[in-house]
C-alpha cells in the first residue's frame, strides 16, 4: 500500500445545541494513502461530512488528530489553515458553487487569483485544466449556458488548477442524472491518474463504490467498515446498455 497521506486519529467531535451536546463523531481511526480515491459513506447524520470537513481543514476535532503530509491540522492558525485549504485542498461541492456572473475560465482562475497569481497566468492556467476536463470550447460560457455535467467539469477544473494534495468532493454527483454522474466520476478517476492528486469524496452514490480504491462506511459517528478494492462487492447494473456499478 502506498505511504498514508492524511492519518485520522480517535478523532471526536461534539456540538453544543442548546443544553443538549451532540456526539458527531466517536473516535474515529483511519489511514488514507497518497493517490488513493476514497469513499466515505453513510446514512445523513451519521457524521461524514463532519468527517469531511476535518480532512480539509474547515473543522477541528474536539480531541483526537488529522495529520495531513505530516502536519497536524490542529497546530496551524487560522492564516496557516487558510493557506492549507488554499494550496493543499481542492473543493469540489454538489452545488457546483460556481459565480453565474463569470465565465468558465473565470471561475477556475479565481482559485489560482487567491493563490496569489497575477491575472495573466490565472487565466493560462485556468484554460490549460479546462482543456484537460474537455472544455477548451466553453472558456468563455457562462454557467447559465451550459449543462449540469459540464458546470460540475469546470468545478473539478477549479479543484485543480492549484494542483492540490487532495481533492475533496462532496457529493459530486448528487444532482446530475445517472449518465453524466457516471462520467463525472470516470473524469475524477482520470484526473487522479492525470494529477496524481488523492481524491476523497463523501457520497451515497453507490457508482462511486467502483471507481474507490477504499470505502468506509459511517454509522453513528464511527467507521462500521473499511473496505478495500478487494473486499467491495459491487453490484453491476447498466445505463444506456453500458455496464456500471
Amino acid at each position: 500500500m502506498a505511504e498514508s497521506l492524511i492519518s485520522i486519529r480517535a478523532v471526536t467531535k461534539t456540538f453544543k445545541l442548546g443544553d443538549q451536546e451532540v456526539r458527531a463523531l466517536r473516535g474515529v481511526d483511519m489511514e488514507i494513502p497518497k493517490g488513493a480515491y476514497v469513499s466515505i459513506m453513510g446514512p445523513s447524520g451519521s457524521g461524514k461530512s463532519t468527517l469531511f470537513n476535518m480532512i480539509g481543514g474547515l473543522d477541528l476535532p474536539t480531541s483526537g488528530d488529522v495529520v495531513v503530509e505530516g502536519c497536524r491540522l490542529r497546530d496551524l492558525d487560522s492564516d496557516q489553515l487558510a493557506w492549507f485549504r488554499c494550496h493543499k485542498i481542492g473543493f469540489i461541492f454538489q452545488s457546483f458553487n460556481l459565480v453565474q456572473t463569470m465565465t468558465a475560465q473565470e471561475n477556475v482562475a479565481i482559485a489560482r487569483t487567491f493563490a496569489g497569481c497575477s491575472y495573466a497566468e490565472s487565466m493560462h492556467d485556468a484554460a490549460e485544466v479546462l482543456k484537460r476536463v474537455g472544455l477548451d470550447h466553453r472558456l468563455k460560457h457562462l454557467p447559465s449556458q451550459v449543462s449540469g455535467g459540464q458546470q460540475q467539469r469546470i468545478a473539478i477544473a477549479r479543484a485543480l488548477v492549484n494542483k492540490p494534495l487532495i481533492i475533496l468532493a462532496d457529493e459530486p454527483t448528487g444532482n446530475l442524472d445517472l449518465k453524466t454522474g457516471q462520467d463525472i466520476i470516470d473524469l475524477l478517476n482520470e484526473m487522479k491518474q492525470a494529477y496524481g492528486v488523492t481524491i476523497v469524496t463523501a457520497t451515497h452514490d453507490m457508482k462511486m463504490v467502483s471507481a474507490s480504491d477504499l470505502l468506509a462506511r459511517i454509522r453513528d459517528g464511527a467507521i462500521d467498515e473499511l473496505l478495500g478494492k478487494d473486499q467491495m462487492n459491487v453490484t453491476i447494473g447498466t445505463i444506456d446498455g453500458e455496464s456500471v456499478a
